[in-house]
């Protein structure tokens, strides 16, 4: 049971699958990712990624990176 929620909270998200979840669209996300605001995605062998985990808490933040950035122990 744990090796499942593991797996889940490692869950990498593209641009695709992320405009599905915030119900927008992709162009959408590119333009938010370059207005810093959306979580900092990561980089995996050249295709960028966002983790669901930082996008669940991002929205348990009702989108404010300030709270988020805070939260995270990374204020920008």
């Amino acid at each position: 049971m744990q090796k499942e929620t593991n797996q889940t909270n490692c869950q990498l998200l593209s641009a695709k699958s992320l405009s599905g979840l915030l119900q927008t669209s992709v162009r959408s996300i590119w333009r938010y990712r370059s207005a810093g605001r959306l979580p900092e995605p990561m980089k995996i062998a050249g295709a960028i990624r966002w983790k669901l985990s930082d996008i669940e808490r991002f929205l348990q933040f009702n989108c404010d990176m300030q709270r988020f950035n805070a939260e995270k122990g990374g204020a920008k």
